[in-house]
């Protein structure tokens, strides 16, 4: 289940991006997108009678415009050093522990190859994750084990979600939210504006990394469900992990999100930056713009 990135096949909704030309001159970068489901299966990434699902349709469309070569895989057993050495960067949209086949009974990494994989991030990988990158590796959730969520788990959390920076928490019903932009100047987030609204399935967060730059935050004070009732949380950021630049966002179940030129604008300023091909001031500041965040919602 590994595909390799084509000529565009579909005309999906593409945006003048104001910062494309200047990947005119650099280096095709290759970008690992990781796309299992050993927990829920989002139809963005759900594959049918093996064609391409409808994300790495709209990357194998998108990526090359900004010097960005995506391989496809739901293969878990490839991960070791050897395979993740021929990556700029491995991008998740996954689910549950991948050490189990689960789900979509794609082959599961081995434990071996989840610790080569964080190695890599360590020593200047990047990763990129979106929306369900969070809903991966829970804390104390192997091999089907309960363990109580609504704990910050900080230094003990898993070494997975110490990398990505938050792990996800609940969600409640699809409703439309205002995001807000606390740093306009990092790549991609320029075009957004002050703050912009989509309808989405929001995740609610938690077990964030005190060193995030945060890059939007979740406003909260209209948001329905029990989930949502706590003071604004980061919503997408990027951190250092060791050598490796880390860009999450918690954006991406919907598809008319994926083809919004805000959230391509932002998803690809993101992969810019953790491929190096921007560079951008990295600055801890969640106790400045969302200095509660880790106070958890009622269970």
């Amino acid at each position: 289940m590994l595909l390799r990135t084509g000529a565009a096949a579909l005309g999906m909704s593409l945006v003048s991006w104001p910062f494309s030309k200047a990947y005119a001159q650099t280096k095709t970068k290759k970008v690992l997108f990781f796309c299992k489901s050993s927990g829920f299966e989002h139809s963005t990434i759900k594959r049918n009678n093996g064609e391409p699902s409808f994300a790495e349709k709209l990357l194998a469309e998108v990526g090359p415009k900004h010097g960005i070569d995506f391989t496809f895989s739901k293969d878990g057993s490839l991960f070791n050093e050897k395979y993740l050495a021929q990556f700029d960067a491995i991008y998740f949209h996954t689910t549950g522990w991948l050490t189990e086949a689960g789900t979509d009974k794609q082959p599961p990494m081995t434990h071996e190859g989840k610790a080569a994989f964080l190695d890599a991030i360590k020593n200047g990988k990047g990763f990129i994750g979106s929306h369900c990158a969070t809903d991966t590796f829970h804390t104390g959730e192997e091999n089907g084990q309960s363990k109580d969520r609504w704990v910050n788990y900080r230094d003990k959390s898993d070494p997975y979600i110490q990398m990505i920076g938050g792990e996800f928490l609940s969600h409640g019903a699809q409703q439309k939210d205002k995001m807000t932009v606390v740093d306009a100047k990092f790549p991609g987030m320029k075009g957004a504006g002050e703050n912009f609204e989509f309808n989405e399935e929001w995740y609610s967060l938690k077990d964030f990394a005190p060193d995030l730059q945060v890059l939007l935050v979740q406003d909260t004070s209209t948001m329905k469900g029990n989930m949502y009732q706590r003071a604004p949380y980061p919503a997408t950021w990027a951190r250092m992990h060791g050598k490796g630049r880390v860009f999450y966002t918690s954006m991406g179940h919907r598809e008319d999100v994926w083809n919004h030129p805000i959230f391509q604008e932002i998803l690809f300023g993101g992969i810019a930056w953790a491929v190096h091909n921007i560079d951008a001031e990295i600055t801890p500041n969640m106790d400045k713009v969302t200095p509660n965040a880790m106070v958890l919602p009622p269970k």
